[in-house]
């Protein structure tokens, strides 16, 4: 691993491409990557949040060694990535957003045929196949077809598939798009297996619940740049603090409502809401703001359909920092109120399709 407990290391990375304008008329160059910044530590789940086109899947790439790079420097695994890259394609992991299994085979047989490609001789092979079926927990359908496996499944077999040689450093593109609820608890809970066996993740999602549930540090990324770099509370602080939320049963009870809210809370606006009959306000003291707020409700004999106490979400911060939500729609648009195996197949957006 590199110095002072860097699993990776990215310093002003750039990345070009250029592109055919409209109408195939002419070209013009755009960069992926614009002064990349990233730092992940040993041992963690890193998450790289960021709306579509943002950079994250080139970011990959380039640390993968799929992708080369035009400017600035990166580490993985304290190897250069732009002068060592067969040396760091032997210490990493890679899973796209798609499985990239064989749906004809069975999931012993495609283990095996992935340790055959890593050189690791047939007996070997078939004792990390075995291995991996039991860390996974598919050795009771390890005999089975691929073509049957669940969504999750067959993830967790590509996650198995990119820790035939038990790397330092997993890049996990997107692992849960597509699955239901159930097959992402699934991969998630085989993701935290990995980290308390010592690998490090480094994962790019649009899950943000996935974000805040697998990742101990976020770093976020707007065209091509790291905006920002925090623990998921660290971000969510950054967006304010927490607020309370009432509810009101009558639109004509806001004002009353509102003047409850703005006597218990005593700092910060108050904000009225009169489509959703919401008035909501930051807080310090979380519990003595809502008791009060819920005595004097009761009190002025004002009722209410909600009252809560919200902490900001990893929405909240994408639309602060890049002014978009995670999906990539700009804000006008969103339903948001005013108030390795390296060389395996990975999903691409058209940005990442262009720079290739």
């Amino acid at each position: 691993m590199g110095a002072n407990g860097c699993a990776v290391r990215a310093e002003g990375v750039t990345k070009r491409y250029r592109r055919q304008r409209g109408g195939g008329r002419g070209e013009g160059e755009a960069r992926a990557l614009d002064g990349f910044d990233l730092t992940v530590g040993r041992g963690v789940v890193h998450g790289l949040l960021g709306p579509n086109g943002a950079g994250k899947t080139t970011a990959v790439r380039v640390l993968s060694t799929l992708l080369r790079f035009d400017g600035g420097r990166a580490e993985v695994a304290g190897l250069d990535v732009a002068r060592e890259p067969r040396l760091v394609r032997a210490r990493i992991g890679l899973a796209g957003q798609y499985a990239a299994v064989d749906e004809v085979l069975t999931g012993r047989q495609n283990l095996e045929m992935f340790g055959r490609l890593f050189h690791l001789g047939a007996a070997r092979a078939r004792r990390r196949a075995a291995e991996l079926l039991d860390r996974f927990d598919l050795s009771e359908a390890a005999d089975q077809g691929v073509g049957g496996y669940s969504g999750g499944m067959r993830r967790r077999l590509d996650l198995a598939a990119s820790m035939i040689l038990a790397p330092q450093v997993l890049f996990l593109d997107e692992p849960t798009t597509g699955l239901d609820p159930r097959g992402r608890g699934e991969v998630w809970d085989s993701v935290r297996a990995l980290v308390a066996n010592g690998t490090t993740v480094l994962l790019t999602t649009q899950y943000l619940e996935e974000a805040d549930r697998l990742a101990s540090r976020i770093t976020v990324i707007d065209r091509g740049r790291a905006v920002a770099d925090d623990t998921p509370d660290g971000l969510k602080n950054r967006v304010g603090g927490d607020r309370i939320e009432v509810v009101a049963g009558d639109t004509a009870d806001l004002p009353a409502v509102a003047g409850i809210v703005e006597r218990a809370v005593g700092t910060g606006p108050v904000v009225l809401d009169e489509a959703d009959r919401r008035v909501h306000a930051g807080v310090l003291d979380r519990v003595a703001a809502l008791t009060e707020v819920a005595r004097a409700l009761q009190d002025a004999g004002i009722a209410v359909d909600d009252i809560g106490l919200r902490r900001p979400t990893l929405d909240d911060v994408f639309l602060a920092l890049t002014g978009s939500p995670v999906s990539g729609r700009p804000v006008s648009e969103s339903p948001v109120s005013s108030g390795s195996r390296a060389g395996r197949r990975t999903g691409t957006t058209e940005e990442e399709e262009v720079a290739a």
